[in-house]
This record gives structure tokens, sequence and C-alpha cells, in this order.
């Protein structure tokens, strides 16, 4: 338990979605993923997706992700899918995942991500770092508040997906809470 918590997000940090749609970024494959009648996350809605949802990984993060000395667990509406679908395209072993349940997806009245309070919760007062596309000034400070340990909220524009310098960030953060990177 020395280590960080690293949350992962797909959609924006590992799969940037919205890169130019006929573009994929250069080191990235093809993942087609079969999802088959079931109600789908896109951005800005939920909808029942018929044909493969399209994705783009880069395998080198993997192996770069695994080498920042974090416990990696998955923060991402894939859950558990991560890791039949996503995990293995990166080279990464099965990780934990963040079950959102009820909070999946939720507006909240305050402005707070739907995602904060559940991996405030998940992290029950240890370090942790964060990448996602969309946390916001409020989810910083809610952070803030509610969480008694050192937090990195580290946001990726999805258009490029996570790039060295988010890796550079995520490694000063975990060397400044004494882990080193392999």
């Amino acid at each position: 338990m020395n280590q960080p918590l690293l949350f992962l997000d797909v959609d924006g940090p590992l799969n940037p979605y919205a890169a130019q749609p006929e573009r994929r970024p250069d080191g990235y494959i093809t993942l087609r993923v079969p999802l088959e009648n079931r109600a789908a996350w896109e951005p800005g809605r939920l909808r029942t997706r018929l044909k493969p949802l399209r994705v783009w990984l880069n395998p080198e993060h993997g192996p770069a992700l695994l080498g920042l000395g974090y416990e990696l667990c998955w923060a991402t509406t894939w859950m558990g899918d991560a890791n039949r679908w996503i995990g293995p395209a990166l080279g990464l072993p099965e990780l934990p995942f963040v079950d959102f349940g009820d909070a999946l997806l939720a507006e909240r009245p305050d402005g707070v991500h739907w995602k904060t309070e559940p991996l405030v919760a998940y992290a029950k007062g240890r370090p942790f770092a964060w990448v996602d596309d969309e946390q916001s000034d409020i989810d910083h400070a809610h952070v803030a508040v509610g969480h008694n340990a050192p937090a990195l909220l580290h946001h990726i524009n999805p258009r490029i997906g996570l790039r060295t310098h988010d890796f550079t960030a995520l490694a000063d953060f975990a060397s400044s809470h004494g882990v080193t990177s392999g």
C-alpha cells in the first residue's frame, strides 16, 4: 500500500476519441469492439450502438504505465470490460476497477463530476493520480476538501491522448511520494 493509485480513464487518455476520425494517431492500433446492442457511452450521450466501437490504443502506453510506480486501477465507464478489451491490447495485467454503480453517468447538482466521489471513496485516504479528459476546477476543489492525502487530477486532451509530458507529470507526482519509476 505504499504505492499511490493511478486511476485510468480509457476514452480520452488512452483512446483519443476526439482525434480526427479519419486519421489514426501515429503509433496507435485500431480495435473494433463489438457492443451488440448494448447501451454504450459516447461523450455527451448514452445510446444504443449496433456497430462496433472504434478504439485507438498505443501499445507503448502499457509498459510506460507499468513503469511509473503506481498501483493501476481502471476508472472508466468500461469498468471490468477494460480488462477484456483495453488491457490486453496495451500489455497490461488484469487490473482492479472502480465499480461506479448508481453514480455511473449521474449528473450532480453541485457540478462535481460523477466519478469524483467514487474515486475518493475507493482511494480511502491513499495518494492518487487520476487521468481523465473531464475533470474541472470543481473536482479539484472537491478532492482538496474531501481527500486527506495528495491527489493529482491530470487532465488529458481527448484529441491527442497521453503524451510524454503527461507521463513525466505522473512520474514526478509518484516520486514526490517516495516512489521511483521502474
